[in-house]
């Protein structure tokens, strides 16, 4: 009997769809097809794979309201975050059309001489991208829209917890004319998944948490293929006592914090302040945080919605106990919300210290904790603890100071005077438990290719 995946409304409970899951044989066939099909693929001009992805790009946006509202009743993204999720994800598109050509043709080394020597950039087959929930837009288009330009076959699954939007995905490929034996869309959860992993697939691309990232890369370590992990992060922001307006910090870092309910892998997670601007700064920052409007998702005005997954309700929980017993001043928040679905309270601590979880652990929810810091070096030390290195930030109005810490944190991306910000034309990639490998820019493109040398004597 196949299985169902409940698609589960986060702000109400109620059950929006039931989907058939695959089944290991429905994956099988899957991988059978793609194998087929990418062997065609490879040879369609690479500017007709590019026009697809420009194509799909155009029913994407002639659709977003429909998109959006699919986003929102699926994971409890505001609305409008929706909205701006599904706009924004279109830079990927504009970054291929500019950048795609340029990368993945074939380049001349040697032109003259005995030997000519040329590269050329060929796909790497059959890709599966395992993708997260959280931003399933952004971290869907970083893989599948480059895997397939580059003429790679994708084995795409969906976090179960954004399978609508997953098969929103392949629908409006295969009418921006992808072949379906290049792009499958799989339904299910961790059972499939692991299914994924004993399939003779050319790169494993997976957006999602270090335990499932690190499993993922032991389990197909022998096969000897491109392995690339977009995981977490515990990233921290310090405020200096030299900012030009101490409220607009505030205002930023409250929004770097509580963005997408913080559900974000380069959310800020823990913001250290100058004691000079200390209160200063907790008073701004409280006071901005306590206005978010908190509510039903598919109303404009909200700010904050539920939780995508109820489970992450108990890892607050914990961390707010935990910050609590060890003396941190709970200013805002610090509860699940009554009624229906997942909502938590958004909640800021204050005098906090890295004896307490939720300045050293992911916290991945409407959840931050504030520490007074007395020098730029304690700054500095108490950024760098920790097992992550995805982002940091630093505000200050002097860019020589900002980057002397900037320059020590080890991060694959780090923000001046901004923060929680992806952009396609620089590479998106992590540290240590943060991840391996690289999405966007130059390097994201070529992560889908391997490059052939080619010695040629007239």
């Amino acid at each position: 009997m196949q299985d169902n995946i409940e698609i589960r409304n986060p702000a109400t409970g109620v059950v929006e769809a039931l989907l058939p899951s695959t089944t290991t044989i429905e994956l099988d066939a899957m991988m059978r097809l793609l194998k087929h099909g990418q062997r065609d693929w490879v040879k369609v001009p690479l500017q007709d794979r590019l026009d697809c992805i420009l194509r799909f790009g155009q029913l994407i946006s002639a659709n977003k309201q429909e998109l959006a509202e699919i986003l929102t009743k699926e994971t409890g993204k505001p609305i409008i975050q929706s909205y701006n999720e599904i706009g924004g994800a279109q830079n990927r598109i504009d970054h291929l059309q500019q950048n795609a050509v340029k990368w993945l043709s074939e380049e001349v080394i040697i032109s003259e001489g005995a030997t000519l020597e040329n590269i050329r950039y060929e796909p790497l087959g059959v890709i599966a991208n395992i993708s997260a929930w959280n931003f399933p837009y952004n971290v869907g288009f970083n893989v599948f829209l480059y895997a397939l330009v580059a003429g790679n076959a994708v084995l795409y699954k969906p976090s179960e917890f954004a399978a609508l939007t997953g098969q929103q995905f392949a629908k409006y490929l295969y009418q921006a004319g992808i072949p379906d034996n290049v792009f499958q869309c799989v339904v299910g959860g961790g059972q499939i998944g692991q299914h994924m992993l004993s399939l003779s697939l050319d790169g494993y691309f997976f957006t999602g948490s270090y335990k499932t990232g690190l499993h993922i890369a032991t389990t197909v370590a022998h096969k000897l293929v491109p392995v690339q992990l977009e995981l977490g992060g515990k990233d921290p922001l310090y405020v200096a006592e030299d900012v030009t307006d101490v409220r607009r910090a505030a205002i930023s870092a409250a929004e770097g914090a509580f963005y997408n309910n913080g559900q974000s892998c380069c959310a800020v997670e823990r913001i250290y302040v100058s004691e000079k601007i200390y209160d200063q700064f907790v008073e701004a920052f409280v006071e901005e945080v306590a206005s978010y409007t908190v509510g039903d998702p598919m109303d404009a005005d909200t700010f904050i919605g539920p939780l995508t997954r109820a489970a992450q309700l108990n890892i607050l929980a914990d961390q707010v106990i935990d910050a609590l017993e060890k003396g941190a001043k709970l200013r805002l928040g610090g509860h699940s919300l009554e009624g229906n679905g997942y909502y938590y309270a958004p909640t800021v601590f204050e005098n906090c210290n890295h004896s307490m979880a939720l300045m050293l652990d992911e916290t991945f929810g409407p959840l931050i904790g504030i520490q007074k810091v007395s020098s730029d070096d304690e700054a500095t030390n108490l950024m760098q603890d920790t097992k992550y290195g995805l982002t940091a930030a630093v505000f200050s109005s002097d860019r020589d100071r900002a980057m002397r810490i900037l320059e020590k944190m080890d991060t694959g991306t780090v923000y001046w005077n901004c923060c929680d910000r992806v952009s396609p034309n620089v590479p998106w990639s992590g540290r240590r438990n943060s991840g391996l490998g690289s999405t966007l820019s130059i390097q994201g493109i070529r992560a889908f290719v391997q490059p052939k040398a080619y010695h040629l004597r007239p």
